[in-house]
Formats: structure tokens, sequence, C-alpha cells
């Protein structure tokens, strides 16, 4: 496989010595082509005498003796009428119809309209599925549409067991064309769109193939071969689509259980399904908080009850901070801090909570009122016999106090075991200038810059403790 030009250049030399195209590169990856048209280039600047020496004025015949290497050469050389003379023989050698797509996309007008020719010559369903990704790839080029208009005309007559190898093609780019084909074409029934929903990775697809199914079913749709595949999918742009239609579908009962979903999108769209009905989500999760002991509580149904309730519903929040639950404490601290009830005083404590999520959650929380929080208590949390999640959620309080605070913070973490809490620590000294209320002239000061002296110059770090008030 070529991965830059260098190795495209290193394809280009070895076809010179005469070296055949499939022992040369993969040529079946689209990338290798693009590469080897590029690395020739590089070559004939860098290394001419390497290439052979074409002359534009060489008559057609003296082409038509060169093998398949070396016309695949001339199709990448950097003189345009070398390269149109070499498209006039390329039929010669069908495995070079890739350098033909290449130059669909030419930069050199009469180059171009001669590749698009041989193209819509050479292009069947066959040739076609093996060129999609190359043509793709050129289509995002300022001149490359034309191979994508060909492209879709021509797979547009392919069948759906011709169009499923693109279904499984590794780029994304390929499937998404595919799946918009199969989809125009009518060639997938619902079920296997829902099931293409749910099994590609790709959120385009994803949602392409979920609205596709939806639409086909039409109002009387066959909605058992579509909904459970999509209410079960893990994307949560997927489930939305499914509990959305569970109201078209007249399955609006069904949608209550997503109230609680992981995913704020699904949650919104049950919410959005169930007051149709004319039920009440806010009532559905307060009757769930309000028993904070309930080990069944889902983390979704504490931050849905913040997402449509008021500041009243901070009451039902409280209790549930020493829930046993690690997502459900995290959530209870999001809903509070949604509804712009974050107590300082009571969150604080969670700092040292076990689950790395609770802490991530009151860190944010609290950061308005970081200077309200002791800094020698905040400070003692970055030792490095704390568990990591808490030394990172006590230094991103600390950092945002700023002043000798942050700083002094920051450089004890020097030290510290994780490379990242690190490299943070050394971003924040650097970016480290006194506070405007800070006292000027402090030695404690100066130490911590001369101890951090090896992230400035010395320009720079006399600058800092100038502006601290300190002697250079």
């Amino acid at each position: 496989m070529l991965e830059d030009i260098e190795d495209g250049a290193a394809a280009a030399m070895r076809l010179a010595g005469g070296a055949p195209l499939p022992s040369t590169f993969h040529v079946a990856d689209p990338g290798d082509w693009l590469a080897l048209d590029a690395g020739v280039r590089e070559v004939a600047w860098y290394r001419p005498q390497v290439l052979p020496r074409w002359k534009h004025s060489a008559p057609q015949p003296a082409l038509a003796e060169l093998g398949e290497s070396l016309l695949a050469l001339a199709l990448c050389h950097r003189d345009g009428r070398i390269r149109q003379n070499a498209l006039r023989q390329s039929g010669r050698y069908p495995g070079l119809l890739p350098l033909v797509v290449v130059r669909c996309a030419d930069w050199v007008g009469p180059v171009r309209e001669l590749a698009r020719q041989l193209l819509r010559e050479a292009l069947n369903v066959d040739s076609a599925l093996d060129l999609a990704p190359l043509i793709l790839r050129i289509g995002r080029r300022d001149r490359g549409a034309f191979g994508v208009d060909v492209l879709g005309n021509i797979l547009r007559q392919a069948s759906h067991e011709q169009l499923s190898v693109l279904f499984a093609a590794p780029d994304r780019i390929v499937r998404r064309f595919a799946y918009r084909l199969a989809i125009e074409g009518c060639l997938l029934r619902p079920a296997e769109l829902a099931s293409a929903a749910t099994r590609d990775q790709d959120t385009v697809v994803q949602d392409l193939c979920a609205t596709a199914a939806l639409t086909a079913l039409g109002d009387e749709g066959a909605y058992e071969d579509v909904l459970p595949p999509l209410l079960s999918a893990r994307n949560p742009r997927v489930r939305s689509a499914g509990v959305t239609a569970l109201r078209r579908a007249g399955r609006s009962e069904q949608a209550k259980p997503f109230l609680s979903d992981r995913s704020a999108l699904v949650r919104a769209c049950a919410r959005y399904v169930v007051r149709q009905q004319g039920g009440d989500p806010a009532a559905w999760y307060r009757e769930r908080c309000g028993a904070p002991d309930d080990p069944e509580l889902q983390p979704g149904a504490v931050i849905g009850l913040a997402e449509c309730g008021d500041r009243a519903e901070a009451g039902l929040l409280r209790p549930l901070l020493v829930h046993p639950a690690a997502g459900v404490r995290a959530q209870a601290v999001a809903g509070l801090r949604a509804l712009d009830c974050a107590d300082a005083k009571q969150l604080w404590p969670l700092l040292d909570d076990p689950a790395a999520g609770v802490v991530r959650e009151t860190a944010a929380a609290l950061l308005p009122t970081a200077k309200e929080l002791p800094a020698d208590w905040l400070l003692e949390r970055t030792s490095s016999e704390r568990p990591r999640h808490v030394r990172v959620g006590a230094f991103q309080l600390l950092n945002a106090r700023g002043g000798i605070v942050a700083l002094r913070a920051a450089v004890r973490l020097f030290d510290d075991p994780d490379i990242k809490l690190r490299t943070w620590a050394a971003q924040s000294v650097q970016r480290w200038h006194p506070s405007p209320d800070g006292r000027r002239g402090d030695a404690e000061v100066g130490e911590l810059l001369d101890r951090s002296q090896h992230l400035f110059s010395d320009q720079t770090l006399r600058r800092r403790k100038w502006e601290a008030g300190l002697d250079s």
C-alpha cells in the first residue's frame, strides 16, 4: 500500500524498471493509484533521468510499443500532450482504466475530454463496481463530478445483489452512494433498510436508511419488522427515529420507557410522543425520582427531570447525590447544574467520589464558584496519592481560580505520574499571568517561575517576573 507521494515516487521508479503493476502496488486500492499519479510527477521533477524521455511530438506508434508499466507512467506524465497520446493507447490494457478515471478530472481540457469519452465507452456494471471507490474519490475534486454522474447512471442498472458488494465497502462515501442508489431504485425492503441503519457505523448511512425504512412503510406498514431493530439500535439518532415513529404506528405507549434513555435526543423524542398522546413526562419523571433508594432508577430519568422541569425539581434531585449508582449521582449533579441550583457547599465533597463521571460533573458544576472553594482543600487533592480523576477535577477548579493558586497547583503537578496531567500543568504555567488583584513582588511567585524555567525562553521568563513585580 502506498502511503504518500514518496511511496508513489518509489513505485514509479520500479515501474520505470519494468516491474508489473500488481507487484508494485495494490491495484484495488484507489489511494495507491492517486499516490502513483502524484509520485510520477515527483520523480519527473526531482529525478527526471529515471523516467523515459518522451517527446510530445513523438508519433503514435512510439507509445503503441510501450508495455503496461511504462504506459501507466505516460498516463501520469507532467506533459499533457503525452498524457493525451497515452490515453489513446490505454485501451490495450484494461488494467489501466483507473488512470483513465484519474484523467477524467485532469486540469488540461483535451486530456479531460478524451478520458471522459473513453470512460463512457469502457464502463459497465462490473467495472463500475470495481472502480466506484476511485471514481467517488476523484469526485471530490473540482472537475470530478463527471465520473460520479457516469457511475450513477451505470449502477442504476445494477441489481440488489450487485450493489450489495458496495454496502460492505470500507469507504463510507461508497456505502452512502450505494445506499442512495438502492433507496432511489426501491431495491431494499423496509426491514433491510432498518437492519442497515442499525448495522452500519456511519451516521449518514444510519439516518438515510432509518428515514427510508419508515418512509417506505407509509401509514399502514408492517411496523413489527422495522421498529424493533430501530428501537434497539446503539446509535441514538436511529433510536430516536424509531421512537418518533411509534406515534404514527399507533404505539405511543411504548415510548414511555425511552423517557429515561441514555441519549438526550431520544428522551426529547419520547417526551414529544408521550405529550402527543396526552401524557405528562414531568410527572413520570417525578414518580421515579421520588424514590431516592430505588436501585432500579435510571440515570436518564434523573437528567430527564431537569430537562423538562423547573427549579422546584431540585428538591427531588438533591437526595439522589448519595444514590448507590454512580450514574444516578452524576446525573443528579448535572441536573442541579442545568436548573442553576448547584450549591457549592453541598457539591464539593463529591470531588472525592470514587466514580470519575461524578467528579467530572461536579467539577463542571463548581467552575462558576471556583474562587469560593477552599484552595488548600483542593490543593491537597492534587497529591499523587489521590485517584487520577480526583486530581484532574481538583486541578480544573484550581486552574480556574487563576493567580498564584493556579500557578502553585500547576507546578506541583510537574511530577505527577500521569503524562496528560503533567502536560496540562505545563501548558497552564505557560499561559499564566499574574492576576490584577494579586500581590506584586511575591517571592513565592518568583520561586515557582524559577522551577518552571524549562518551559520558557529567558526573555519570556524575565517578562513574567516583571509582570509579577519581581526584579529580573
